[in-house]
């Protein structure tokens, strides 16, 4: 991918996330990578999302060295950076502090699966990483951050599309950036109907495995069936 045509995918996700609610005045970033180059695209640090253009997007490498930008990448880059390097099917990542994914987040709670949206998406519960050890915040945090993702990843199989990190908000990650932020929006359905389904029914049983593994195999893997080829 060009790089111009880079900077306009990563600025239109970083808008989607403004369009589905997800954001509130400069919180949250979506980043895309263009693997053939090792080029990163990234939201800057602190700017309204108003006033974002392509030329106002972040070029680094994987090393977090900016080569292209007049503004300071976002703060989160490293753990986007971390993701980057860790799982070479990442193309895209998105993170925000949406209020409901969020919500779970704060609370350190997995989003349990109550019904089939969740299960489209999620091969079991939304996760959420250990919390960080004092010296991990005091150091490189935000790398820290990625270390804390990958290592929960680490123990899942398969691999899903978004995690909350603990105290913090939801990562998502996707094949480039737009299906970051696509993931970012379903998530945070999937935290609203989830909270509004335990305060409906505090015992409500999480969704039959067969009927989740039905929903989440006919979109994923190789018996996949839903949507055009």
């Amino acid at each position: 991918m060009r790089l111009l045509e880079l900077r306009q995918a990563v600025l239109e996700a970083n808008l989607e996330l403004v369009r589905h609610g997800l954001v509130l005045h400069t919180f949250g970033n979506a980043s895309g990578l263009d693997r053939a180059s090792g080029i990163v695209i990234i939201k800057p640090s602190g700017v309204a999302y108003d006033k974002l253009t392509p030329d106002s997007m972040v070029a680094t490498d994987l090393d977090g060295t900016v080569l292209e930008g007049a503004l300071r990448p976002s703060s989160d880059l490293a753990t986007h950076l971390r993701l980057y390097r860790q799982f070479p099917a990442i193309g895209g990542v998105a993170h925000t502090h949406s209020e409901f994914a969020t919500s779970w987040a704060q609370a350190g709670r997995e989003i349990p699966c109550l019904g089939t949206t969740h299960a489209d998406y999620f091969p079991g519960p939304v996760p959420l990483t250990d919390a960080l050890a004092p010296e991990q915040i005091a150091g490189a945090y935000e790398d820290e951050t990625g270390v804390a993702i990958c290592a929960l990843l680490a123990r899942l199989e398969p691999f899903p599309p978004a995690v909350l990190v603990r105290g913090h908000g939801p990562f998502c990650w996707g094949r480039d950036a737009a299906e970051a932020a696509h993931t970012a929006a379903a998530l945070e359905s999937i935290a609203k109907m989830a909270f509004q389904t335990l305060r409906l029914a505090a015992d409500a049983p999480p969704l039959a495995t067969a009927l989740h593994q039905r929903h989440y195999r006919r979109k994923h893997g190789k018996t996949a069936y839903y949507g055009q080829r």
